[in-house]
């Protein structure tokens, strides 16, 4: 046992106050240190250890507050629970130590929280006043290829929905919190303000229904408009739909606004009423099998009469009789009537066949007809007519043009309300099981009952009548009411209610839904709608909802309202699928749904079928819909707060990142794609402030926001000491490159030497393909006044660096009196000095910039040089037409540059530039000399105390001592004698031989070149807003470095703006296609 317990071995070593795990008896019997010096031992006294650290974990104890134990995650995971959408991100309430409430827990299964909900929200208003009207329409084949379009997209999104529903917990919050954190802030916005606002026209579709029952079918006396000719009739029905669509609305907000509990509490009576009226209809054409209701249809000919006319008068034409009156001029026999009336037969047919009479042979065809139209019987005899009817006559008339895209687009918002348990998955016992079988038993039973009633509603119900959308035919009936058994007005309440539930319903769920993307803070002018009242109910968000319903209302037609609720649904159901679609095909780890039987290409056709519904109803909602999303999108995308939820589309621009990458190494790009990638080089100064942030200035001109920019900087130091000074200086150029709208990447490099750092950020900047090509950095401000010479040694080793990588190489000079992106230049020139071909890039870069509004308004002018051997003519001509080629318009001017003498102002600037050198090497010899000097005279003295310290112990080592004190003694004559050979000039002989040095031959002929060009470039280009010219190489022997900056500043000389190019060595600009 004594291996189980270590503690008991270590006991007789240590003292009582030395044990790890020794308690003392009162907690207050030690002093206030909890805690041991040992870095290994983690204790605190008068404390149990449970509330601290295992003794077992001994070796993780000081990780623990960002790595917990196992046994607190799970613990943390158990207590879990479904938080409201929105009130806070879910994943900060997994915060370690957070307090949270008791909650009960959910208790609801599939069928109470899932099936039932679904099944109240998709059956609605549409099954029962325009199921029959779209089986008469369109034929019960087109009607059954109607339905099954309609179903199959919602099953296909369903499918769709249950895989990311069982991808993890999902809060509540439903459909929005699954697309927002599957695609991202913008698309999950965008798709779920375009949800949100289906929810809010579905909830005006549904009170327009109500309005439309109550009008029609249960109260026609209620109305407050009343035409008196037949011509405003239908203005009167949509002011009288308008006014009590208002009221119902306000009445149903207000009960919103009071309690959702009653809202709640009354969705299971609408149900019970849509249940028992969907029984009724099957009932209802079970019976008229052998017993079909008596429902008589008057007509004229093979043209439908309207009931509302003749009231129970008989359907005859003799004299006196209303049909008489309404055809004749007058009651007597010989009155001059109608001519069709005159020709044809007046008969009654019954309303309702049954199912056993056959007549789904004359429906199953479609019969589209146009706004004023007859509703005609084609089997039965009918004059030729010779004038159109008019609505002065009482025939029943169709009220709009119909076609199939129309009823499509009508049909739709009845298939709509899959979302309803997922919404629910706050309240669900065990949402991951629940939402998948649930959801799709609740599509497949309505598919079921929606294709079963375009059956049975062709097989029972004559054609007339099933395209006769109110029922005037039939005396004003409801036209499923005449089929129900065993009364009409079984249909007509249920239906009455089970509209009013679900525009409660909506008005419930449309504003939870609008305060979650407010809360979300995605779009930050919504913000006011996150609040609400002290127990989180949406008081603003419910305001705007009825607003937005109002609108609804107001359209007042229930066929122009729903095919607007379509195209939102379709837009939202689109991206549920694109969701799925996009995971799965990702593969990203974390997408394992519980839900198995999916496949991408299901969610493809789910999104090709919801893609071609929206512009088969109606091409150009659809188009607006889009612009709605894609202005929400666009909007999240650049003003909204930015979130990090692990969406699809990141996972999908890191696939076509690492796909374009793979493409862009399958060889170098053509001249024609070649563009500056630029690698910009900065440097910060003490307190880590940019000090040449004009440098990004000028690399955003110069991109115009296009390829590739890296901004980068060395830190001196070691890593490991320097890491939080690295990711400090990361962000400096973070917020640099904000302030300057520079659009790329930043890099820190943590170096012992600034030149080291600088070689490897060239070396291992970008991936792949996306490399840098230009490297811009800045000119060492006065390097002649340093004393350290570091700086103009590191900007010459850069230039090295460059070259041997064959990039190219922009350094600005004077970059402080650059013109910043606020200040666009006058009319001026940008100047192009062309006296060496390096690949173009003199030619590009002005190309380039002129694109910015900064030099926008600057004309470029490109001078090239002549040798006394060029034909200067023929150079200016040749040029002329390279440019022309090039497409780049540009002044042209050759520079002849006759073979002088070399002036004595050129020997004169040599010869101080190399006794300057030579001067400079001097002082910096001396000054070492003068360090050795002073170690010397220390380890003297350290050397003297040492010998008196030993003379007094051994006498042996005096004598090693008296030797060693001989060869470090330093007099005044060494001193004097070592100081006249190691410094030339520090005597008037020494500085007599640095005066009579003769200057280098071929230094001479440098500075000759630098003296000519910088007066040929100072006389054509003094007033010239900016200079391009060739930057020369560096020396290859590294002994001359000095004085190559010195040729670089006299090269440049009486210039303002200068840009210095060196080309990479590759072609960068072609005159080819």
């Amino acid at each position: 046992m004594v291996g189980l317990c270590p503690q008991a071995t270590m006991l007789p070593l240590m003292s009582g106050e030395d044990m790890p795990y020794n308690r003392p008896t009162s907690p207050h019997s030690r002093d206030g240190n909890a805690k041991m010096s040992n870095v290994y031992i983690n204790n605190s006294h008068g404390v149990d250890d449970d509330d601290f650290y295992d003794r077992n974990l001994a070796l993780f104890e000081e990780e623990m507050d960002t790595r917990p134990k196992v046994s607190s995650l799970l613990n943390r995971l158990a207590n879990y629970t479904n938080l409201t959408q929105g009130a806070r991100e879910h994943e900060e309430a997994e915060s370690i130590g957070e307090k949270r409430k008791a909650h009960k827990s959910p208790q609801m299964g599939t069928f109470m929280g899932v099936y039932l909900p679904c099944l109240q929200n998709i059956f609605g208003v549409i099954l029962f006043l325009r199921l029959t009207w779209v089986v008469g329409t369109a034929g019960v084949l087109q009607a059954l290829c109607i339905v099954f379009i309609c179903c199959c997209c919602t099953l296909l999104t369903a499918i769709s929905m249950s895989a990311i529903a069982t991808n993890g917990v999902v809060p509540a919050g439903g459909s929005y919190f699954m697309i927002s954190r599957s695609l991202g802030p913008e698309f999950g916005g965008a798709v779920g303000l375009c949800f949100y606002l289906g929810t809010t026209f579905a909830g005006a579709m549904y009170i327009l229904g109500a309005i439309e029952i109550l009008l029609m079918y249960i109260a026609p006396w209620a109305a407050i408009f009343v035409s008196g000719s037949p011509d405003g009739e239908g203005a009167a029905m949509l002011n009288n739909m308008r006014v009590y669509g208002s009221i119902f609305l306000l009445l149903m907000a207000l009960l919103v606004f009071v309690g959702v509990k009653y809202v709640n509490k009354l969705a299971s009576v609408f149900l019970a009423c849509v249940i028992i009226s969907i029984l009724s209809i099957y009932t209802g054409a079970l019976v008229s099998a052998f017993s079909p209701p008596t429902f008589p249809v008057c007509m004229l000919g093979n043209r439908t009469l309207s009931g509302h006319i003749l009231h129970d008068s008989p359907c005859n034409g003799t004299a006196t009789t209303t049909l008489w009156l309404q055809f004749c001029e007058g009651p007597d026999l010989n009155a001059s009537c109608d001519y069709y009336f005159n020709l044809s037969n007046i008969s009654e047919i019954p309303g309702i066949p049954g199912l056993s009479s056959g007549v789904i042979t004359e429906n199953i065809w479609s019969v589209y007809l146009t706004k004023g139209d007859v509703l005609e019987k084609g089997s039965l005899p009918s004059p030729r007519p010779v004038h159109p009817p008019t609505n002065r006559l009482p025939y029943v008339f169709a009220d709009i043009t119909t076609s199939f895209t129309l009823l499509v687009g009508i049909f739709f918002p009845s298939v709509t309300g899959i979302m309803a348990g997922s919404n629910r998955s706050g309240d669900l016992k065990d949402a991951q099981r629940s939402i998948p079988i649930g959801t799709i038993m609740a599509i497949l039973t309505t598919s079921l009952v929606y294709l079963s009633s375009v059956v049975l509603f062709g097989a029972c119900i004559e054609g007339v009548v099933l395209r006769d959308k109110f029922g005037d035919s039939v005396k004003g009936n409801l036209v499923v009411g005449t089929l129900s058994w065993p009364s009409p007005w079984v249909i007509v309440i249920g239906s009455f209610f089970s509209t009013c539930g679900a525009g409660l319903q909506s008005l419930t769920g449309a504003p939870r839904l609008l305060q979650a993307i407010a809360k979300d803070n995605i779009i930050p002018f919504l913000r006011v709608f996150g609040h609400g009242k002290a127990n989180g109910e949406p008081t603003w968000a419910l305001l705007l909802t009825a607003l937005i319903a109002e609108l609804g209302i107001l359209i007042a037609s229930l066929d122009l309202v729903a095919p607007i609720l379509s195209m939102f649904f379709l837009m939202c159901y689109l991206f549920v699928n694109l969701a799925c679609a996009l995971q799965t095909l990702l593969r990203t780890p974390n997408w394992r749904p519980r839900f198995s039987y999916y496949h991408w290409t299901l969610s493809f056709l789910g999104m090709i079928i919801c893609l071609a519904l929206m512009f088969i109803s109606s091409w150009y909602y659809a188009i607006v819909a889009i612009v709605i999303a894609g202005m929400i999108y666009k909007y999240i995308e650049y003003h909204g707060a930015e979130k990090e939820w692990g969406d699809g589309i990141r996972g999908l621009s890191l696939s076509a990142a690492r796909y374009a990458l793979l493409r862009l190494e399958e060889g170098p790009p053509h001249t024609k794609n070649w563009r500056p990638q630029l690698l910009v080089l900065l440097k910060l100064d003490e307190d880590a402030y940019v000090k040449s942030p004009r440098l990004l200035t000028f690399a955003s001109q110069l991109k115009a926001g296009k390829g590739l920019t890296i901004v980068g900087t060395v830190i001196t130091g070691n890593y490991l000491h320097s890491y939080g000074e690295a990711l400090a200086a990361e962000q400096t150029l973070k917020h640099q490159m904000d302030k300057e709208k520079v659009k790329g990447f930043c890099q820190c490099i943590v170096a012992n030497k600034a030149r080291e750092g600088i070689s490897h950020m060239i070396q291992s900047s970008g991936l792949g393909g996306m490399r840098h090509n230009t490297v811009v950095m800045g000119w060492p401000l006065a390097w002649r006044q340093s004393e350290d010479p570091q700086s103009w040694k590191t900007f010459i080793n850069t230039v090295r660096v460059t070259t041997a990588a064959h990039l190219a190489l922009l350094v600005p000079k004077n970059i402080s009196l650059f013109p910043g992106n606020s200040e666009p230049c006058a009319e001026g020139y940008i100047d192009v000095w062309w006296i060496v071909h390096d690949g173009g890039m003199l030619m590009l870069l002005p190309f380039l910039l002129r694109q910015h509004k900064v030099w926008r308004k600057c004309a470029m002018r490109i001078f090239t040089v002549a040798q006394m051997e060029d034909n200067s003519i023929q150079m200016k001509k040749d040029l002329a037409t390279f440019l022309y080629h090039l497409r780049i318009e540009a002044d042209v001017e050759v520079v002849e540059m006759h073979n002088s003498d070399i002036s004595a102002y050129t020997y004169e600037r040599t010869l101080m530039m190399e006794q300057r050198s030579q001067m400079l090497r001097q002082m910096r010899l001396s000054k070492s000399d003068r360090e050795k000097e002073a170690q010397l005279v220390k380890d003297r003295n350290s050397m003297l105390r040492l010998t008196s310290i030993g003379s007094d112990d051994d006498e042996d080592t005096d004598g090693a001592s008296e030797n060693r004190r001989v060869h470090m003694t330093w007099t005044k004559e060494k001193a004097l004698q070592y100081r006249a050979t190691h410094s030339g000039c520090s005597t008037p002989e020494g500085f007599r031989d640095m005066l009579s040095i003769r200057p280098d031959h071929s230094n001479v002929r440098r500075m000759h070149t630098a003296v000519k060009l910088n007066e040929v470039i100072v006389n054509k280009s003094h007033d010239a807003r900016l200079v391009l010219l060739n930057m020369p190489g560096p020396p290859r022997n590294p002994a001359g470095d000095e004085n190559y900056m010195e040729f670089l500043e006299v090269l440049t000389e009486g210039l303002e703006r200068v840009l210095l190019v060196r080309g990479g060595g590759s072609e960068v600009i072609t005159i080819y296609s």
